[in-house]
């Protein structure tokens, strides 16, 4: 792709970059001295800072960037969300409003590589209608059970935290369903292969994404995103099944059955299916816990959440594939 000879607030920019942020300034800074640094001319990029709870600090963090940067770019766009605050609907705003033919994604709390930019523009040719980058989760010390499953997204066959896709291809395919609060990226995923849509992969476009800490018990808690899964299988049963989950998650229905069977026993006054059934639950709690702590820390803090919350998953997690199921109305497990 060629350089825009004609003045630079006249042209229309090679790639507009949609940037949502959720009022995290120092992540966002970083992000952004990235982005600035890039190979890529300046004056070829836009970037659109999508506010997703307005906020003056983000305001005046843009603007201090946008007078930084000068005419020779890149352009920076504040845009305040004033609408539903779903990271669907945020990015929605972000690339309607892109003024480049091809526009790129990414969140504000990765480092996008110098030649991000350029390797991701590079990767387009005429039949190609999406790019989807390299992301690196570089490990920092021992690895909790959380951590490394986020670090699977290394590994994403498609990742809105570092792809790129045509406008017209946006606007062809919806954009991004705003029905979903989560799995809503798997959902664009599977409507662009439905649309056979040429995906590229550029592994020399590239960005780094740290693995932040999280709460105390977050692997349970997040689990309230698996009724969005019911909605994702609802939507694209064989790319479910395909891509996303081969089959029901049958190890925490057999360990709830388990659970439900011993209190109901116990109650009855029926010892022996009491104890049996309560040894099936300590088995499969006890190889649940064993999974989530090979290969991870084996700090005392970190054993004692994986106990704890390893009693605790497989009961969240089918009350709220159930809870999608019903929801969405949909024979989902």
């Amino acid at each position: 792709m060629q350089a825009t000879q004609t003045v630079p607030n006249q042209s229309v920019p090679d790639v507009s970059v949609v940037l949502p942020t959720g009022g995290r300034v120092d992540l966002l800074d970083r992000c952004l001295d990235a982005i600035m640094r890039q190979t890529l001319d300046g004056r070829r990029v836009e970037v659109i800072i999508v506010d997703e709870h307005p906020r003056h600090n983000i305001r005046q963090l843009v603007a201090v960037w946008r007078a930084s940067a000068g005419e020779r770019g890149p352009e920076l766009k504040y845009l305040p969300n004033n609408g539903p605050d779903t990271p669907a609907a945020v990015r929605n705003l972000g690339w309607r409003s892109a003024r480049a033919p091809i526009v790129a994604f990414t969140d504000d709390d990765t480092v996008p590589a110098p030649s991000w930019l350029r390797h991701g523009l590079g990767a387009f040719t005429d039949n190609v209608g999406a790019v989807s980058g390299r992301i690196e989760m570089p490990p920092t010390g021992a690895l909790t059970d959380y951590q490394r499953e986020a670090r699977q997204l290394e590994h994403a066959e498609f990742s809105i935290t570092n792809c790129f896709c045509r406008k017209s291809i946006l606007e062809q395919v919806g954009g991004f369903d705003e029905r979903f609060h989560a799995g809503w990226p798997d959902d664009f995923h599977f409507r662009l292969i439905k649309m056979q849509v040429n995906i590229a992969r550029s592994q020399h476009a590239l960005v780094v994404h740290p693995v932040r800490p999280v709460a105390w018990g977050a692997s349970v808690w997040q689990l309230k995103h698996l009724a969005f899964d019911a909605l994702l299988f609802k939507t694209h049963p064989q790319l479910y099944r395909q891509k996303k989950s081969a089959a029901p998650a049958w190890g925490h229905y057999v360990t709830v059955a388990a659970l439900v069977t011993c209190a109901a026993a116990a109650a009855a006054g029926s010892n022996v299916v009491a104890l049996a059934s309560g040894a099936v639950w300590t088995v499969m709690t006890a190889l649940l816990c064993h999974k989530r702590l090979r290969g991870t820390s084996h700090s005392v803090s970190h054993v004692v959440e994986v106990l704890i919350t390893s009693a605790l998953i497989p009961p969240a997690a089918v009350f709220w594939r159930l809870a999608g199921a019903l929801k969405h109305r949909v024979r989902f497990a």
